[in-house]
């Protein structure tokens, strides 16, 4: 497995991570699903470093930042291949994005959100240091009440 910066031949792939309605709400939830080549450009366009894991030259990971000043760089759009999921492409990615975040950014912290339904990255970020900070209420796409928690993780002391 390898990291580099999303490339416009990996868009196809990336939209198809996302299986259902409520997978692609997890990760992009201003997205119509399917998820498409067009929004997905487009989430890109307004983003910071778009980022890819590849298994050879396939893309099996996705994540970037949606925000990246003030000392702090918020993770977003995190997918996984479906088929890749549960072998450490979400930990590998994270970390990546952390240290894009330290050292590209000069963050001081890192954040990263995740819906109370995604027992996926509620298990994974607290085994990755972040700690929970704060728990917002947003509505699915059904309208129905869902928690968002924030997870943060200070920049290690060097």
């Amino acid at each position: 497995m390898h990291l580099r910066p999303a490339l416009a031949c990996d868009l196809a792939s990336i939209c198809q991570f996302s299986l259902t309605e409520e997978e692609l709400f997890f990760a992009f939830p201003k997205a119509r699903f399917p998820l498409d080549n067009e929004q997905l450009a487009q989430a890109i366009s307004q983003r910071s470093d778009a980022t890819v894991v590849l298994d050879g030259d396939t893309p099996v990971g996705f994540a970037n930042f949606y925000r990246w000043e003030y000392g702090s760089c918020a993770i977003g759009n995190v997918m996984v291949a479906p088929a890749q999921r549960g072998r450490g492409i979400g930990h590998l990615l994270i970390e990546h994005m952390c240290h894009i975040a330290w050292d590209k950014h000069a963050a001081r912290e890192v954040t990263v959100s995740c819906f109370n339904h995604n027992t996926a990255g509620l298990l994974l970020y607290p085994q990755l240091g972040f700690v929970p900070y704060a728990i917002e209420q947003r509505h699915g796409n059904n309208g129905q009440p869902l928690a968002l928690i924030h997870f943060r993780l200070p920049r290690p002391l060097s």
